[in-house]
């Protein structure tokens, strides 16, 4: 059964000074909260290790943010900022990211209403030389309110991801109400970024070190990454009264065979780095409960887990999906999930989490909620009683699942 959750339940007070515009100079000096069975200890980022149970597994998500929003000019002087969202042709981000002349992309428009039927040119205010020799435009094929797929083109032979570069700005979350700067393209950024997609960063991740994690492997844990490519549609508010009206964007994934069988093998307690590897790993059961019963893997649907009963141990789903990669020859699995992880959720898979301080009435308070038994006041609370930081740029929390 759909829960029927009411979001204003899950609303709390957050003061616009309490949300980090900038990151500390350091990134492993934010403050750490510490949540295990109903208790809360305050410390500090680099104490982390320390506090995480020996001979552990922990899951990264190393998706890279691309500088995705890009400002065009209209032949009128009206200015129209573009914000790319995924692929549309080539589909693919790695063939989208390697073209070297033309690609279309689901994008949002702002200022949508002045983009009429007209070629855009790139805004260059700077007059950089090297931007103006690629003469990036941007043609209009098909509108839907402020989004749209969009046709940009450029001439001097670089790769979109060239282009990107040279041309877009990084695109940091709206409630910082700031442009990009350029410290963002730093650290807006997990040191362990690998793979281009994210127009957001998995942001609890921001917060590890190079000594943060050397303190992790010298406890025995082992690291393991997923990549999951973080979608706008993570800043949506919920405008919806009832959750269950709320639709869920799709994020692909993808995961190694390499990584599941370590998953189906290792028996250790599992500990992610942040919402999004939360939500492929707990996604991962019902991508092998597609392979047992359909003979397919295939995204998971928003509200799946909760529609009926599921018999299958996880060791079995897991297997399914290890046995349909072998057999194909396929050495990772590549899907979408549209999975909202609310109070009533069971989770399968993962044991602790490391997340930052979400925005109030969001998809990712849901998330907290359900990962600690519906004990997400007493979290919130003690942040803001104490000076935490919030949202991308705050500080951080170590929870452990309350069942």
């Amino acid at each position: 059964m759909i829960p029927d959750i009411r979001i204003e339940d899950y609303h709390y007070p957050l003061p616009e000074e309490r949300i980090a515009k900038y990151p500390l100079p350091e990134r492993d000096s934010s403050k750490l909260l510490h949540y295990k069975s109903g208790t809360v200890c305050e410390y500090v980022f680099r104490d982390l290790p320390g506090l995480l149970p020996e001979n552990a597994l922990m899951v990264f998500n190393d998706t890279k943010v691309v500088p995705a929003r890009l400002h065009f000019q209209r032949a009128t002087g009206a200015h129209i900022e573009i914000f790319c969202l995924e692929p549309v042709s080539p589909v693919e981000y790695n063939l989208s990211f390697a073209s070297t002349d033309h690609c279309v992309w689901k994008c949002v428009i702002g200022n949508a209403k002045k983009w009429k039927d007209d070629v855009l040119t790139l805004y260059n205010p700077e007059g950089d030389e090297t931007v103006a020799a690629m003469g990036l435009e941007a043609r209009l094929l098909e509108r839907d309110g402020q989004t749209g797929h969009v046709e940009l083109s450029w001439k001097d032979g670089s790769s979109f991801s060239r282009v990107l570069e040279r041309c877009g700005t990084v695109p940091i979350p709206p409630y910082l109400n700031r442009e990009s700067e350029s410290i963002d393209s730093e650290r807006y950024q997990t040191l362990y970024a690998r793979i281009r997609g994210s127009v957001a960063a998995p942001t609890a991740g921001l917060h590890f070190t190079e000594t943060v994690l050397e303190g992790i492997r010298n406890r025995g844990i082992r690291t393991e990454t997923v990549c999951l490519h973080v979608g706008a549609g993570t800043f949506l508010p919920v405008k919806n009264s009832r959750v269950s009206e709320h639709p869920m964007h799709r994020e692909p994934f993808v995961v190694s065979l390499s990584f599941l069988k370590d998953l189906l093998q290792s028996h250790r307690k599992l500990i992610a780095v942040g919402t999004t590897s939360v939500r492929t790993l707990e996604s991962l059961y019902y991508v092998g409960v597609h392979c047992m019963e359909t003979g397919e893997p295939s995204d998971v649907s928003q509200w799946e887990p909760y529609t009926r009963e599921y018999p299958y141990p996880v060791e079995e789903a897991l297997t399914a999906l290890v046995s349909y990669l072998e057999t194909r020859g396929m050495d990772q699995l590549q899907v979408g999930t549209r999975i909202i992880i609310v109070p009533g959720f069971r989770f399968r898979l993962v044991d602790l989490m490391v997340t930052n301080f979400h925005q109030p009435e969001s998809t990712l308070i849901l998330l907290v909620s359900a990962f600690v038994g519906g004990d997400w006041k007493t979290i919130y609370d003690y942040a803001l009683s104490h000076d935490f930081r919030f949202l991308s740029y705050g500080d951080s929390s170590l929870l452990e699942r309350v069942d």
